[in-house]
């Protein structure tokens, strides 16, 4: 079973091309901290903007790296069935625990056709694998329904867990219905982790972190006392870690010579904004995925600031294995430069 807590990983970049040293070091970072496992190019790993060659180099990079140290899990999803094959056939051949399929996204197929001509297909041409469906329909348009999954999951062996990030609770009660106690439900959205896991008709075993590039201890610890069912102690880590989950997507309100606009920074943006900001390896976002703006900025500096004055323990092992000093990267604004848009 793959419980616990994983970090969807983001992928650093140097001149707009993958930087291994720094992939290295943040898988580094990530296993010295405990984490259960790391997922590969996932989206928060920038998945839609690497070249199947960047993502496959990506995936063997990090199958090397945690190998005998931690879950590797591959992100080798698609809106092409013969592709995300292809992909599966490379992760399964580098040697990773997982791959994790992410709803065929743009062309829509119904949650049937995504059973029958895409989950399925993969399942039965890689028995000895897990194959975690993603289910994500604010990215993709599409959703693979509970009832299906639980098709999917009596009819193959290897599909006995999901990334749950429909944000809608009754969705995920209704999958745990539909594939029994045994079925390990993940966390795709670290907001409402505590929630999932707590909620005894969801019973969720874990997350899929992305806070959890930055806080990789604090977010590991609290997924363990959950599943310890020491709630108290992970009601409290949840608390000083929120303002970091509410950060992995920044919405903010610009104005603009034809009127006010709400602009969203979808993750990984913010995330690699902050990481640059404390001085973490991470580069910026492969476009169209741009910089936030300076009220995102103002709002990603915030919620850190709070963080490092109310529970400066989140972001010590960021200065511990990095060197570096939380509250000068907080506070200087040499430090931020060239992450924002001076004006809308």
């Amino acid at each position: 079973m793959i419980r616990g807590c994983h970090t969807a990983l983001i992928t650093p970049f140097k001149d707009d091309a993958v930087e291994y040293e720094d992939l290295g070091n943040l898988v580094d970072f990530q296993i010295k901290n405990g984490i259960s496992g790391i997922l590969a190019v996932g989206t928060t790993g920038e998945s839609p903007s690497l070249t199947w060659d960047e993502h496959n180099k990506v995936i063997e990079f990090i199958a090397r790296k945690t190998r005998n140290k931690c879950v590797c899990i591959a992100g080798t999803g698609s809106n092409n069935t013969s592709e995300a094959l292809a992909a599966t056939k490379h992760a399964v051949d580098t040697g990773v625990d997982a791959v994790l399929l992410v709803d065929p996204y743009y062309n829509g197929p119904s949650s049937l056709e995504i059973r029958r001509e895409y989950i399925g297909p993969i399942a039965r041409a890689f028995p000895d694998i897990r194959i975690i469906p993603y289910i994500i329909p604010g990215r993709t348009g599409t959703q693979l329904l509970p009832e299906d999954l639980g098709l999917l999951s009596k009819e193959f062996g290897n599909v006995n867990t999901v990334k749950e990030a429909t944000g809608d609770l009754e969705n995920m009660k209704r999958t745990r219905i539909c594939c029994g106690s045994a079925f390990t439900i993940l966390s795709g959205d670290d907001s409402i982790t505590y929630e999932m896991m707590t909620d005894p008709h969801i019973m969720a075993g874990g997350v899929i972190s992305v806070a959890s590039n930055i806080a990789p201890r604090a977010v590991s610890e609290m997924v363990r006392l959950l599943n310890e069912r020491d709630r108290k102690a992970a009601r409290r880590l949840m608390t000083a870690l929120t303002p970091l989950f509410d950060i992995v997507t920044v919405k903010t309100i610009e104005k603009t010579p034809f009127g006010n606009v709400v602009c969203r920074a979808r993750n990984p943006l913010a995330t690699k904004v902050l990481m640059s900001i404390l001085g973490m390896p991470s580069g910026g976002c492969r476009r169209p995925l741009g910089k936030i703006t300076k009220n995102g900025l103002e709002t990603i500096l915030d919620a850190s600031r709070k963080i490092q004055a109310n529970n400066p323990e989140i972001f010590e092992p960021v200065s511990e294995f990095f060197g570096i000093s939380i509250d000068d990267r907080l506070n200087s604004p040499s430090n931020w430069k060239g992450l924002y848009y001076e004006d809308y």
